[in-house]
């Protein structure tokens, strides 16, 4: 069995321009989210969706992230992992630009591509980081986590007002023009993945299974309980602001201040977690920091502490994803192994993590406010730090038969 690498050679040039494109891809892998949530009541008012329907958007495109993970790494396989990256960003970049259109079909549609693509992104790149740059994955996973943390940053912070001063108010346009980060990705990317060699990989490593691995499992629901947590923010945080009092410009800058830290703490977090013994404190402060700062933007005074909890909220979900990403690969024997186990955290992940930003739409839609998601993410961060306890123990998942 072979896979593809797009690059052979030992060139400092070639490694270097195979880290500024895995970098420029994971940048696609967060805008679709944070560039829906802080237009989402424009959206709600302009196509008459409910908020049952609005719960119902910003969960698809994360069940898609769950169901498209899980055969991504046979893709790769068959395909190579390459070029299946390409056809990823082909599909995010699409499924973006489809929003221009504004109707509610285009809108559900979208979420299936763009999701569908961020799916194979999200598996494959860590993978591709820990074949291609075995000696540097904690800087390269922490440039990772530092370009999708800064994607969705940017598209928290910035449509808001290329809504207001590009497209006199109108969302989709706004929304859409997203796009062209894929796109740029697409002319650089398509390249390398036309030219990829094929390296050997051992088959043996992908004939077993990692059902059977507490420890993957461990891992895996660490993954989809941060997750939870991460897209209920992203999806939800900025109507919550708003219903408080809080106009969509302010509320856009605290989400993506919030996300703007999250770069921070993904920079810094790959390195510490590898100097670490293990991880179990480190996701236990992680989980308590979260909670704490949402409670707080839910509940605490208006004006300026509102900025430092959402500071802490950043700094939290983002060394939680970090985290979560470097697990996956410090649990792992071999690449192989890595694109396993990177297919099952955030394949089941995913689908767990979906539950979040639905069931947030839902209680908004019994109750009428949205008070009690602080029920919710209690829950979810207790989960989360149950999980993470047992993920950071200093053990690597064994592949068991099929």
């Amino acid at each position: 069995m072979t896979a593809p690498s797009p690059n052979n050679s030992n060139s400092p040039s070639t490694h270097w321009l195979l880290a500024l494109s895995l970098i420029l891809i994971a940048c696609n892998l967060r805008p679709v989210f944070g560039s829906l949530s802080v237009v989402l009541p424009e959206i709600m008012r302009d196509t008459g969706l409910s908020s049952t329907g609005a719960s119902m958007l910003t969960t698809l495109p994360i069940l898609c992230l769950g169901l498209f993970s899980l055969p991504t790494p046979a893709l790769a396989r068959r395909f190579g992992a390459e070029r299946v990256l390409l056809i990823a960003l082909i599909l995010i970049a699409s499924g973006t630009l489809l929003r221009a259109t504004g109707s509610i079909f285009a809108l559900f549609l979208s979420a299936v591509l763009a999701g569908a693509g961020i799916a194979m992104g999200n598996v494959l790149l860590p993978s591709l980081i820990k074949r291609s740059f075995a000696l540097k994955v904690a800087l390269m996973m922490g440039l990772y986590t530092l370009a999708v943390c800064g994607g969705a940053s940017a598209a928290a912070a910035f449509t808001v007002p290329m809504q207001l001063h590009w497209f006199e108010g109108a969302w989709p346009y706004a929304l859409a023009v997203w796009a062209a980060l894929g796109v740029l990705a697409i002319l650089i990317w398509a390249p390398q993945a036309a030219h990829a060699k094929p390296v050997a990989t051992d088959a043996a490593a992908h004939a077993g299974t990692l059902k059977r691995s507490a420890l993957a499992w461990q891992v895996t629901f660490f993954m989809g309980l941060q997750s939870a947590l991460a897209y209920i923010v992203m999806g939800w945080l900025a109507p919550i602001l708003r219903e408080r009092g809080i106009d969509s410009a302010e509320a856009g800058y605290l989400v993506a201040t919030s996300i703007l830290m999250q770069l921070a703490a993904s920079l810094l977090t790959p390195p510490l977690a590898a100097r670490l013994k293990d991880q179990r404190g480190f996701t236990l402060a992680l989980s308590v920091m979260i909670l704490a700062a949402f409670l707080g933007l839910l509940w605490g005074p208006l004006g300026l502490p509102m900025w430092g909890w959402a500071v802490l909220l950043g700094l939290g979900q983002g060394g939680a994803f970090a985290l979560a990403l470097s697990l996956i690969v410090m649990r792992s024997g071999s690449a192989q192994v890595t694109a396993q186990l990177s297919a099952m955290a955030q394949g089941w992940g995913y689908v767990l993590a979906a539950w979040g930003p639905l069931l947030v739409g839902l209680l908004h839609s019994l109750t009428g406010s949205y008070m009690p998601t602080a029920t919710l993410v209690i829950v979810l961060s207790a989960a989360m730090a149950l999980a993470g306890w047992g993920a950071g123990r200093n053990l690597l998942v064994q592949v068991g038969k099929a």
